[in-house]
C-alpha cells in the first residue's frame, strides 16, 4: 500500500519552490492561487528569505500549494493512502478528492492570517520536548500550565503556551530529555487558537465537501475518515486540537504501508516515518523536494501503487541518500 504525505509548517525553506518554475504550467498556476490565498506564493517559493516564509499568515497557504502542485504530476489514481501534518491536512484532503484545490488554498490563507492574528493576542510560543518518558513528560508539560500541542512520534512530544510556562519547562524538564525552542509565532492546537477556529469555522460553512475518494487520516486520532462533512469539521477543530501525527503512523503500519511519498518540501515527515518505522517492514521513501525527484517517486508508485503487483523482499529506500534526518519539527 502507498501513502502520499503532506508536511505541515516549520518544513519550508527558502526557494524550495524555484526549480518547480521550469515545469510548464506551474507558475501560473501558483499565481492563480496567489489570488485566493491573498499572497505572492511565486514571490515566497522563490524569492522570499527565511524570516518572510516564517511568517504564519504566509507559510501555511504556501506549503499546501507547494504539495498540490507536486501531487499534479504525479498518477495519484495509483494512491491508497493521504495524510498530512498539521496544515498539511488541507493538502491532504484535497488529495483525497474531500476539498477541491481551490477550497484547500482558501482555508489555508484563511487558517494561516487567522492563526497569525491569534498569535499577536499574547506571548505564546511552543518547545520541542526530545526523549523521556512520554506520559512523564505530558506530565510535566500539563504541570507548567502548557499543553501537548503535537505528539509527533519517536520521543518527540511539542509544547505550546504561555512564554513563562516554557521558560518553567525548560528550566524544569522531564528527566532524560532536551528541550529546543521553536521558532513559531504562538502556541498552535492550543485553547488560545480559538478565535482562528471560530474564523476558519465560517468560512468552512460555505464549503460543500464530498466524502474521501481514498483513505484519509485525520491529525485528532490517526483514524481514517470517510464522511466529508466530518473531515471537514475536523480540519476546523484541529486548530486548537493537539496533532496525533504518532497515531497516523501507527495507522500507516496496522494498515501495511509499505511505500511513502512525502510532498515537498520534503523531509521532516519521512525522517518522522524512518525512525518510527523501522525494521523489516519499514515503508519504502521518497522524499520529493525537486521535479528531479519525480522519476523516482512514479517509479515506487508502479510498484506500490494500487494497481502494483507487489514483489516481495525489495524495500530499500529508493531515495536513502537524499532522505533528511535532521531534527526539524513541524508545528503547525
Amino acid at each position: 500500500m502507498l501513502a502520499v504525505l503532506c508536511p505541515g509548517q516549520g518544513s519550508q525553506k527558502p526557494g524550495f519552490l524555484t526549480p518547480w518554475l521550469d515545469l510548464t504550467g506551474v507558475e501560473a498556476r501558483l499565481r492563480s492561487w496567489s489570488t485566493l490565498a491573498d499572497v505572492d506564493l511565486v514571490h515566497l517559493g522563490t524569492k522570499a528569505d527565511a524570516d518572510e516564509i516564517r511568517d504564519t499568515a504566509r507559510t501555511q497557504p504556501l506549503l499546501v500549494a507547494a504539495a498540490l502542485l507536486a501531487a499534479e504530476q504525479l498518477p495519484l489514481t495509483e494512491v491508497a493512502l493521504t495524510a498530512g501534518h498539521s496544515v498539511g491536512e488541507l493538502g491532504a484532503a484535497a488529495l483525497a478528492g474531500t476539498l477541491s484545490t481551490e477550497a484547500a488554498i482558501t482555508l489555508a490563507g484563511v487558517r494561516g492570517r487567522e492563526m497569525a492574528a491569534a498569535c499577536a493576542l499574547e506571548p505564546t510560543g511552543m518547545a520541542a520536548v526530545l526523549g523521556g518518558d512520554p506520559d512523564e513528560v505530558v506530565a510535566v508539560i500539563n504541570g507548567h500550565g502548557l499543553h501537548a500541542a503535537n505528539r509527533n512520534g519517536s520521543g518527540q512530544i511539542v509544547a505550546a503556551g504561555a512564554v513563562a510556562g516554557l521558560e518553567k519547562l525548560a528550566a524544569e524538564p522531564p528527566a532524560r530529555t532536551r528541550i529546543i525552542r521553536l521558532q513559531v509565532a504562538g502556541a498552535f492546537h492550543t485553547p488560545y487558537m480559538a478565535p482562528a477556529e471560530a474564523a476558519l469555522a465560517s468560512v468552512a460553512d460555505g464549503i460543500t465537501p464530498d466524502d474521501p475518494t481514498r483513505i484519509l487520516l485525520s491529525n485528532l486520532d490517526g483514524a481514517p475518515v470517510e464522511d466529508g462533512r466530518e473531515v471537514l469539521q475536523r480540519l476546523v477543530r484541529q486548530v486548537t486540537a493537539p496533532v496525533r501525527w504518532d497515531l497516523c503512523m501507527a495507522t500507516l503500519a496496522e494498515r501495511g504501508v509499505t511505500a511513502v511519498i512525502e510532498l515537498p518540501p520534503a523531509g521532516t515527515l519521512a525522517g518522522l516515518v524512518k525512525r518510527e518505522l523501522r525494521g523489516s517492514g519499514a515503508p519504502e521513501i521518497v522524499t520529493l523536494n525537486t521535479p528531479d525527484d519525480l522519476p523516482a517517486a512514479r517509479d515506487l508508485i508502479a510498484r506500490h501503487g494500487t494497481t502494483a503487483r507487489q514483489e516481495p523482499g525489495s524495500r530499500l529506500d529508493s531515495n536513502e541518500s537524499r532522505d533528511e534526518t535532521d531534527r526539524r519539527e513541524s508545528s503547525a
